[in-house]
């Protein structure tokens, strides 16, 4: 990646030569005696490397194109509801009208909390304060599956899992609209059954019934990241599950991950992009000085797509649908800053990434900025599921190697002063 601009990662490029994984089981064998820091045969950050196989989905980078089991992620984002494509993931196959309803009755009255979880709750989003909903989330997921009776995935049989993770992505979202809510001096509002996973969700944050255009704009941005390829938060959760911990281990380790800046923390950082520029006679001089100083443009590039990402176009569509001041001021400072990048750096494609309109259309519907990014884990959470679930199949742990680079053993450990 050039030095002078760093963008986001977010997922492994599909690359499926065994050579890669051949070369890797080689090199990351430790050597009996280190002379001196050899240069590593190994891709920095596994990049490219294939760790396993699935049949959840995969993201084709050259392409701009990923998809979940044998449906176009987009395409699904397009025509389906949420449970529908949550189905899909646990299930490998879409429903049709009755098995649809049949998966959303009997996950919507998983969204209400034990009682030992919502009597913690205040306490919860008094001690995470600043740091906000998802950090109060790692606690609560814990809690909730303690009070759950969720057990090791080792010790139990793929129904039980399949529950497990069942409950875990349903109540998800009562827990980041209740946190968000005290934390601000609100009660929390009580889920309802009667609304669908995103309806519910909005409804939940604002104690209003959503406008059906609101609803459905998140319900599609909800579903275009459920899952994308063996992001770090995925990989995360697939090697806790292959220890055999319980579901809420699994996503407590996913979520901690998600919370770093570089993986889910970019959406509302776009947005804030959009902000300090300001006006559109400030778009060229502010993007320039940032390229030629190496800062980070965020909502720009990708790690894994070398053309339009697929997720952005989608939500730029809803976006303009929309239409408004904010959207056109977006459109602009798109074409100017791919312009801007184009004559910097001849010969390479860089084009908006999921995050830049994903904040534009949260926006537009009303959700504040600091739940962006647990906006994102709420529908990511089904994604790890069905990865843990995948990952459960599997007896075999999670256990590479490193390489061992520092002074050369034994030496003799010198005698206590």
């Amino acid at each position: 990646m050039d030095s002078q601009i760093k963008f986001r990662e977010d997922g492994m490029p599909n690359n499926p030569a065994a050579t890669v994984a051949a070369a890797v089981t080689a090199t990351v064998t430790a050597p009996t005696a280190v002379t001196a820091a050899a240069p590593l045969d190994i891709p920095r950050g596994l990049a490219g490397v294939v760790v396993t196989e699935t049949a959840l989905g995969d993201v084709r980078g050259q392409e701009g194109f990923y998809h979940y089991r044998q449906y176009s992620a987009v395409e699904l984002a397009r025509t389906r509801g949420f449970e529908d494509v949550w189905y899909l993931l646990v299930h490998g196959e879409l429903p049709d009208r009755a098995g649809g309803d049949a998966f959303a009755a009997r996950v919507a009255p998983l969204r209400r909390l034990p009682d030992e979880v919502r009597a913690a709750l205040p306490a919860i989003a008094a001690a995470t304060g600043p740091a906000g909903p998802l950090a109060g989330l790692r606690t609560a997921l814990s809690l909730l599956g303690a009070a759950s009776g969720f057990r090791p995935l080792y010790d139990i049989d793929p129904d039980r899992r399949r529950a497990d993770t069942l409950a875990a992505c349903a109540a998800v979202p009562t827990l980041l609209t209740a946190l968000y809510r005290l934390g601000r001096g609100l009660e929390p509002v009580e889920p309802r059954e009667d609304l669908p996973y995103a309806a519910n969700y909005l409804y939940m944050l604002t104690g209003s019934e959503p406008d059906a255009a609101r609803a459905r704009a998140v319900e599609q941005y909800l579903i275009s990241t459920i899952d994308h390829g063996f992001n770090a938060s995925t990989f995360t959760a697939r090697v806790i599950a292959s220890t055999g911990a319980d579901v809420a281990a699994c996503l407590v380790g996913a979520v901690g991950a998600l919370s770093g800046p570089l993986h889910g923390g970019a959406p509302s950082r776009a947005l804030d992009t959009l902000d300090a520029i300001g006006t559109p006679e400030r778009i060229d001089p502010w993007i320039r000085a940032r390229v030629l100083a190496g800062e980070r443009v965020m909502g720009f590039g990708h790690a894994v797509y070398r053309t339009e990402d697929p997720r952005s176009r989608m939500l730029r569509d809803i976006a303009q649908g929309f239409g408004g001041s904010l959207v056109d001021f977006a459109v602009e400072v798109e074409h100017r800053v791919e312009a801007i990048l184009a004559e910097l750096k001849p010969g390479r494609e860089l084009h908006t990434n999921v995050e830049f309109y994903a904040g534009v259309v949260m926006e537009l519907c009303g959700l504040p900025r600091e739940m962006f990014t647990p906006t994102f884990a709420a529908a990511r959470v089904v994604g790890w599921s069905a990865n843990i679930l995948e990952q459960a199949q599997d007896s075999k742990i999670i256990r590479p190697s490193a390489r061992y680079v520092g002074p050369v053993p034994p030496v003799a450990v010198p005698e206590a002063a």
